[in-house]
C-alpha cells in the first residue's frame, strides 16, 4: 500500500556539525481485527500484509487451522466519520461450519506476557487449544553450523530495516537453511503472524519441517505462536523468557536463544540439534 515507511525532519549532529535533513521511518499504525464484523484485538503494525497478519493472529488464537477455515477477508469500508477507508480495520468471516471457540470475542487470556496471567494458566492453554502437535516423524535435525548461517541470511533479505534501522523480523527456512519467506513489522509478533497468516492461506499448515527464526527476543508469546502453527524450531538472537522455555519443554518445541555467530544456547528440544 505503499505506506511502510514516511519521511521526517530530523535535526543531525555528527562530529559537532548540526544540519537539518529529512529522515526515513518505519510506520506504526493500529490495525483493528474483527472477527465476523466484531473487535477482538487492536495491534500497532507496520501496513502490509494485514490480511496474512490477521489470519496468522487468529491461528494463534486457536480459531483458524486451514485456509478452508475462511470465508473472506476484507477491509471495512468506511472506516472513518466522513466515510473514507483507513485500510486499519480488517474483518475476518469464518466458513458456515467453523466454530467459533468461547473466547469471549476479547485478546484471548494467554496472548500476551501484559495479560496478567502466567504460570501452568498459560501452559495450558495453549497445550489445550494447539491444533498441530509438534511431531517428529521423521525427526527434524538441524546442525549448529546450519544455524549459525541464519541470521545472517534473514539480515541480508531485511529489505525496510536497511532504510529505516527500526523493524524486528521473523524468517522461515527449510530443514536445510533454505529461506523459505521473511516478514518485517514494528511488533516482533506481528512478523511472526505475518508468516503464519501466509502459510495459512497458502494452505501449507502445520509448518512442521519449519525453522522460525526472530530477530530479538523468543517470548512467551512467540513461542506460542510457533507452537500453534506446528513448528519444530524457533531460534532467536536474544534470550528466552522463563515461560518461554518452560512452553517449549512441556510442548517439544526445540527453543534455541542468543544465535550470534558460532555460539547459541539449546533450552529445550536438544534431541533436533545435530551436534
Amino acid at each position: 500500500m505503499g505506506r511502510v515507511t514516511e519521511r521526517r525532519r530530523v535535526t543531525r549532529i555528527r562530529g559537532g556539525a548540526v544540519s537539518a535533513r529529512p529522515d526515513t521511518l518505519v510506520t506504526e499504525e493500529p490495525l483493528e481485527i474483527r472477527l465476523n464484523g466484531r473487535p477482538i484485538a487492536i495491534t500497532m503494525r507496520t501496513p502490509g500484509d494485514d490480511f496474512a497478519l490477521a489470519a496468522g493472529f487468529l491461528v494463534s488464537e486457536g480459531v483458524l487451522a486451514s485456509a478452508a477455515d475462511v470465508r473472506s477477508i476484507v477491509y471495512c469500508a468506511g472506516a472513518k466519520e466522513d466515510g473514507t477507508n483507513t485500510y486499519n480495520v480488517v474483518d475476518v468471516k469464518l466458513a458456515p461450519e467453523v466454530v467459533v471457540p468461547d473466547i469471549t470475542l476479547e485478546r484471548n487470556v494467554y496472548t500476551t506476557s501484559s495479560c496478567g496471567l502466567c504460570g501452568k494458566a498459560s501452559l495450558d492453554a495453549v497445550r489445550t487449544t494447539a491444533r498441530f502437535p509438534i511431531a517428529d516423524a521423521p525427526p527434524v535435525r538441524v546442525s549448529p553450523a546450519l544455524l549459525s548461517a541464519l541470521p545472517d541470511r534473514l539480515r541480508a533479505a531485511q529489505k525496510v530495516f536497511d532504510t529505516t534501522g527500526g523493524l524486528h523480523a521473523a524468517a522461515l527456512f527449510s530443514e536445510d537453511g533454505a529461506l523459505l519467506d521473511v516478514r518485517e513489522d514494528v511488533g516482533r509478533h506481528n512478523a511472526v503472524d505475518k508468516l503464519v497468516g501466509r502459510a495459512l492461506r497458502e494452505e501449507l499448515l502445520p509448518l512442521d519441517r519449519a525453522v522460525l527464526l526472530v530477530s530479538g527476543r523468543a517470548s512467551f508469546e512467540l513461542a506460542q505462536k510457533a507452537v500453534m502453527a506446528g513448528i519444530p524450531v524457533l531460534a532467536a538472537v536474544s534470550a528466552p523468557s522463563s515461560l518461554a522455555v518452560d512452553l517449549a519443554a512441556e510442548t517439544g518445541l526445540t527453543l534455541v536463544g542468543f544465535l550470534r555467530g558460532a555460539d547459541m544456547n539449546v533450552y529445550a528440544g536438544e534431541h533436533r540439534i545435530a551436534f
